[in-house]
């Protein structure tokens, strides 16, 4: 059983919006992240919140456009607006017990990843 599960990608154009969400079927830790995976580059952590909400964290390149959330029924969501070209990317929910980070060390389980591809 895959514990983490992504859906919601897809292509859209600069300045659109999508939203991904990450079903989690067991219980998989205390922190919870989006990486991004561009071509040419390692994944990299750009949205982490905490099991309870009350961390919350964006990388620079998302912050004010990308919104990280997790309802009561164990699934994380990212609202991704104003999408640009640099965003395009397979994109893979994490999950951790070990601390509040971006660091894809720190995160054991993972999703298989739903692609994003943002283009005119």
């Amino acid at each position: 059983q895959v514990p983490l599960v992504e859906s919601g990608g897809g292509s859209v154009q600069p300045g659109g919006s999508l939203r991904l969400s990450c079903e989690i079927s067991v219980d998989t830790g205390n922190y919870l992240a989006w990486f991004r995976r561009t071509p040419g580059d390692e994944r990299r952590g750009i949205a982490l919140i905490s099991s309870g909400g009350s961390h919350i964290h964006y990388d620079t390149s998302v912050k004010g456009r990308f919104s990280i959330s997790l309802d009561s029924h164990d699934t994380l969501y990212l609202q991704m607006n104003s999408l640009k070209v640099e965003d395009t990317g397979m994109y893979y929910c994490a999950a951790g017990s070990r601390r509040f980070s971006i660091d894809s060390d720190d995160y054991p389980s993972w999703g298989r990843g739903t692609q994003v591809t943002v283009s005119s």
